[in-house]
This record gives structure tokens, C-alpha cells and sequence, in this order.
């Protein structure tokens, strides 16, 4: 039972939205770390990251029973209680925003409320029932985790709080679009309108790409404004060039499902080394 309820919360989604508050965080302590204040906002932001994904899992019980990868999850199996979830998501969320106000700063659990609010009603409740729209605008969500480790230590939104913004809402819809080519039929079974349903995979393919080329100048932004060092405006930029060309090779890709396969495993690859190299290489400066 009890893993039942931690699976409600996506964990693997959690840890990578945890890493990259952790990175935000960092970046804007240079490396004078208030230690007690990092484990606060770790607290808070993972409370009200699990909440969302449980509400998420509440509200898409019914869908869940029409795909492959989601009908053995406790809801649609009625192996938990939908009230029961519901109470846990909330009080989870509560937790959460709760521990962000007061433990770290207010811009912090206004920013946490904010993510909290475009994942589960814009997202959740409206965009993914209803528009291709939902993967870009519902990336405003996950790319909240860095800003908020961000701002739990400087206090306010300046140039690095948009650049980490940026560079997580520009990385989303290219990755997750690579996992939608390979389950687009089950995403067409269960009525979700993404954009390989209702356009199709070379329209898909083709969208991915001005994301992925933003991502190149938001590095080179990191570099010019001094928030880190040359290893990372290296590694930034291979990495942005070596994603985009793979996904530009993808448009005469014979096998989709191989190729988005690779391309999502380079996604995720590129998130996890940017933000590790941004890490060690934050620049120490006041």
C-alpha cells in the first residue's frame, strides 16, 4: 500500500525536478551555501511537486484505463481509494506550500502555487483534454523547480531566475514530444490531442527544433552574465548543437520509434550534464 502511494507521486519526475532546484539553488548561492535553507526548499518544492503529480493521477484515472503504460497504476485498478488520493494530494500540497512560505520566502511558495496551479488546472483539468498547446504551456510548471531553488536565495526574479526558467520550459516540449511519437497511438486510444495526434510525427519533429536551437543562446546567456564558466559554455553549446542535430536527422528518420527513442534519451542526458556542469562550474562571484 504505502508504495502504492509513493508511486502516485511520479518519484522518478520528482528526483529530476529536485536536482534541478538543487542546481537553481546553487547557482545562486556561488557556492556559500546555507545549508538548512537548501533542505527547506528540497522539502517544500518536493511536497508540492508530489501533490501536483498525485492530482494528476486523481483527475486522469478514467484516460489511465485506456493506455498501455498506464492501466495497471492503482486507479484505474480501483486498487485505491479516488477519495482517499485526493485528501493525500491536497494535504501533500499544503505540506508543501506551507513549508515554502515559511521555511524559505515568499517569492518561493508564490512561485510554487504558481507551477502548482498551471500543472494541475491548466494542464491537467484544461490543455491536455483540449489543445496541442498543453506540452508547451504546461512546461511553465516544470520549469519552476530551478527558479524557485533560484529564488529561495537571492529573494527575487532577476536575469538568472528567467535564464533557469528558459532553459527547463525550452527543454520540455522536445523531450516529451519524444516519448509521444513512440506511444502516439496510445495517446490517439485515450483521447489525448498532442501534437503527433493531431498533426502528425514529421509536424511533431519539425516543432521540436526551435526549442531545442533556443537552447543554444540561453546557454551562451549563462556564460555572458556570469553566473558560470567556460566548461559550462562548452558543454552547453555541444550538447545543444549534438540534440538539435539528431533531432534535424530526424526528419528523414525511417524507424520513429528508434529515433525518438535515442532523441528522448539525449534529452535527458543533456538536462542532467548541463545542470551538473552548471554546478561545478558556477562562477564564485559576488
Amino acid at each position: 500500500m504505502f508504495k502504492e502511494y509513493v508511486a502516485l507521486t511520479k518519484p522518478n519526475l520528482v528526483r529530476l525536478n529536485a536536482f534541478a532546484g538543487f542546481g537553481g539553488f546553487w547557482v545562486a548561492s556561488k557556492w556559500d551555501i546555507d545549508w538548512l535553507l537548501l533542505l527547506y526548499m528540497l522539502i517544500g518544492s518536493v511536497l508540492t511537486m508530489a501533490s501536483a503529480c498525485v492530482i494528476n493521477n486523481y483527475w486522469d484515472r478514467e484516460l489511465d484505463k485506456k493506455m498501455e503504460r498506464t492501466k495497471n497504476r492503482a486507479l484505474p485498478t480501483n486498487r485505491l481509494s479516488p477519495t482517499n488520493v485526493l485528501v493525500y494530494g491536497i494535504v501533500l500540497g499544503i505540506a508543501g506550500v506551507t513549508v515554502l512560505f515559511t521555511l524559505v520566502n515568499p517569492i518561493s511558495g508564490w512561485l510554487g502555487l504558481l507551477g502548482f496551479f498551471v500543472y494541475v488546472v491548466i494542464y491537467t483539468m484544461w490543455l491536455k483534454r483540449t489543445s496541442t498547446w498543453s506540452t508547451s504551456i504546461g512546461g511553465v510548471s516544470g520549469a519552476m523547480p530551478p527558479v524557485i531553488g533560484y529564488c529561495a536565495v537571492t529573494g527575487v526574479v532577476d536575469e538568472g531566475a528567467w535564464l533557469l526558467f528558459a532553459l527547463l520550459f525550452l527543454w520540455q516540449p522536445a523531450h516529451f514530444w519524444s516519448l509521444a511519437i513512440r506511444r502516439v497511438e496510445e495517446y490517439r486510444a485515450a483521447g489525448f490531442p498532442l501534437l503527433p495526434v493531431i498533426k502528425g510525427v514529421h509536424r511533431t519533429k519539425l516543432q521540436m527544433n526551435p526549442y531545442i536551437l533556443l537552447l543554444i543562446p540561453t546557454g551562451i546567456l549563462f556564460f555572458t552574465y556570469g553566473y558560470v564558466g567556460y566548461a559550462f559554455l562548452i558543454i552547453s553549446l555541444l550538447g545543444g548543437v549534438l540534440w538539435l542535430v539528431h533531432t534535424l536527422m530526424g526528419l528523414k528518420a525511417q524507424d520513429n520509434n528508434k529515433w525518438a527513442k535515442t532523441n528522448f534519451i539525449i534529452s535527458i542526458n543533456y538536462l542532467m550534464i548541463v545542470f551538473l556542469v552548471m554546478i561545478v562550474d558556477t562562477n564564485g562571484i559576488g
